[in-house]
């Protein structure tokens, strides 16, 4: 009986032709295509132990691949969104005139720790919920939450301290750190 890596490499050979076309029709590019199907494979290598026997296995790896594309889609249609938002913020900046300028902003963001500032760019700059900066960090929501408070904490003691704590738009761009617990749930 064949090892695992042959049997594997059997079923590569066998349907790796057949699941690109099939991708390659509902995806943008080849390199997508190449992308998708590869982390086809990488399910089915994962999941090697509960593949389906004969010629079950092809539509078991069209399921997969349907559902790698959906999270391509999604992964898209986010990256889209994100563009245009970053966009708009680009534009809204330029027409007006800031009351602090972004490089007090990144000052104070510079005094925090890498964890904290990272779950702050997350949090107000990427729009993701506790719940989502948990998952790309592969923690806790709670610890998120902690980090969260914390930088929070320290980006006030910051701004009290070089006199920018009552400055509006400051306080505009850190005002979703307030919104997070809501996010926990």
């Amino acid at each position: 009986m064949p090892g695992e890596d042959e049997r594997f490499r059997a079923l590569f050979d066998a349907h790796f032709a057949d699941l690109w076309r099939f991708v390659r029709r509902r995806c943008a590019t080849p390199e997508d295509a190449d992308d998708i199907a590869g982390q086809v494979f990488a399910v089915a290598w994962r999941r090697r132990g509960d593949l389906p026997e004969g010629g079950e296995v092809r539509l078991w790896l069209f399921g997969v691949a349907r559902r790698v594309l959906a999270n391509h889609r999604r992964t898209g249609a986010r990256h889209d969104r994100l563009v245009q938002r970053l966009s708009g913020i680009a534009d809204g900046h330029e027409d007006r005139e800031p009351d602090v300028p972004s490089d007090l902003l990144g000052a104070a963001l510079a005094s925090l720790s890498e964890d904290h500032r990272a779950v702050v760019e997350m949090r107000c700059w990427d729009g993701l919920t506790v719940g989502e900066i948990a998952a790309v960090l592969d923690c806790s929501p709670n610890a998120v939450s902690i980090r969260l408070h914390r930088a929070r904490k320290q980006l006030a003691a910051y701004l009290a301290r070089t006199g920018l704590a009552s400055n509006g738009h400051v306080a505009d761009e850190i005002a979703p750190l307030k919104e997070h617990s809501d996010d926990c749930r």
